[in-house]
């Protein structure tokens, strides 16, 4: 059967293909190799983010997305027809209707960029709907009904934060902070406290292995390999998780800041739904140990991690592709 209507959770760090009655077919990098003596795209997604920091001088790669928002577009739309292609399978000659996530704080250029690169990629319909309601829709927050419900999204370019009522945006907030600051930060930390020179992978893997929003008395330890800057030579060092709990401080005050900007707008009777029911964080950050409980121990709100919050944006373009009579309201743009 062919494909008529597919979302698109379109990521700075990974972007994820929704098919409805098939679920999520695709979950990869958003990451695009590129050979500069023909200028031609040599690997997209997996591919191409094993060649970070490792590619010859002939060969670029490249992130198209920058911040949630396109930052070059001839190489996100060949990314897009890529992922298109590989999720309409062998009848993509019929061009499907294709909803896209888009971050909060969009500007109408770079929403138009958006929806040019869709179409060019090979859509006969394209719609944008907001990451933090497909956020919600997808860890199954009833946005429709009268209650105040807070959303946390934290991607890898944007965290974005709303409040959701009545099936629309009461109040929002987006920041360009999210997973990559926060490998970046690490980066730098490693660089300026251990002299090592490490790549964004090896910050990535770092995060995950021992990144924790709160020091914690019994401290894990890593081993991180990379270039000492004295000597050039290739060293180990140990890291403990408390350094790089110092070390991402500035990103999370950032982030919990968006969350109490949000709350500060929010109506009184709003206020007192979402303090009943608490925020749920979603997206890649939500991964971060104990990001729940600093978010909680500064607000006083109650937070909880959705189910599979890697999947939330994705799974939220799948229910409005499903209803899109019901969301029409949230749905900003269609050519």
């Amino acid at each position: 059967m062919f494909v008529k209507k597919i979302g698109i959770d379109l990521g700075t760090t990974n972007t994820l293909v929704f098919v409805p009655n098939r679920g999520v077919v695709i979950n990869e990098p958003s990451v695009v190799a590129i050979s500069i003596l023909d200028n031609k795209i040599m690997a997209i997604g997996a591919q191409a983010k094993e060649m970070i920091g490792r590619a010859p001088d002939s060969i670029i790669v490249s992130k198209p997305l920058k911040d949630g928002v396109i930052a070059d577009f001839r190489v996100t739309e060949a990314m897009l027809k890529y992922f298109i292609g590989k999720a309409a399978g062998k009848f993509g000659f019929f061009k499907p209707e294709i909803l896209v996530s888009v971050p909060a704080g969009i500007t109408s250029t770079e929403r138009r960029a958006v929806i040019e690169a869709t179409i060019n990629a090979g859509a006969k319909a394209s719609y944008l709907v907001k990451e933090p309601v497909l956020a919600a829709i997808g860890a199954r927050i009833p946005i429709n009904s009268a209650i105040g419900n807070l959303i946390v999204n934290i991607g890898g370019g944007t965290t974005d934060v709303a409040v959701i009522s009545l099936g629309g945006i009461v109040s929002s907030s987006s920041t360009r902070v999210g997973g990559n600051k926060i490998d970046q930060a690490i980066v730098e930390f490693v660089k300026k406290k251990h002299g090592l020179a490490i790549g964004e992978r090896s910050a990535e893997l770092i995060k995950i292995g021992i990144g924790n929003a709160i020091k914690q008395q019994t401290e894990e330890k890593i081993s991180v390999r990379g270039r000492d800057l004295t000597t050039g030579y290739p060293k180990t060092v140990e890291i403990g998780a408390n350094e790089i709990t110092d070390a991402i401080q500035e990103q999370l005050r950032e982030i919990v800041q968006t969350v109490k900007n949000v709350l500060q707008e929010t109506p009184p009777e709003l206020c007192s739904d979402i303090m009943d029911r608490g925020m749920v964080i979603s997206g890649g950050g939500a991964l971060l140990k104990n990001i729940d409980v600093l978010i909680t121990r500064i607000t006083g709100v109650p937070a909880r991690i959705a189910d599979d919050p890697l999947l939330c944006v994705a799974r939220g373009t799948g229910m409005v592709l499903d209803n899109l009579e019901v969301y029409k309201k949230n749905i900003m743009a269609k050519r």
